[in-house]
């Protein structure tokens, strides 16, 4: 199994934004959409806003496949979504610690329907 290099969790779990990209059936990437990314220890975690019916998380879960860039890294990922109350939890306190300078957005990442629609990013690694 492929994890994150110390480096790669940094860059991320630091960048203010990062942009997701979701794998075609076809296996052509989608436009990149910017979002929110939180670290909790050596996991990366996204959420949509917009809940499950944002077009880009409909997009993920066709082959639950994408690519991510953010701080100066970039990779290749597997979508793993992530319903556990205890770990949402961690992933609240995440988001209010690392975006509490944009409060009113906060709030709506951390809603129900957000909520609902947490992914795990796992790094993929990529065949030659």
């Amino acid at each position: 199994m492929t994890t994150w290099t110390s480096d790669e969790l940094d860059k991320i779990g630091k960048a203010e934004e990062l942009q997701i990209a979701s794998l075609r059936r076809d296996g052509t990437l989608r436009n990149p959409v910017t979002i929110w990314v939180v670290r909790l220890g050596d996991d990366l975690y996204v959420r949509s806003v917009n809940g499950r019916t944002a077009a880009w998380f409909r997009g993920a879960q066709v082959r639950h496949e994408g690519h991510v860039r953010a701080g100066g890294a970039d990779k290749d990922v597997t979508f793993v979504e992530e319903s556990a109350p205890e770990i949402n939890e961690q992933i609240d306190h995440a988001y209010r610690s690392k975006y509490r300078r944009y409060p009113s957005s906060v709030d709506h990442i951390l809603s129900s329907d957000a909520r609902a629609a947490t992914i795990k990013l796992l790094p993929r690694s990529t065949s030659s």
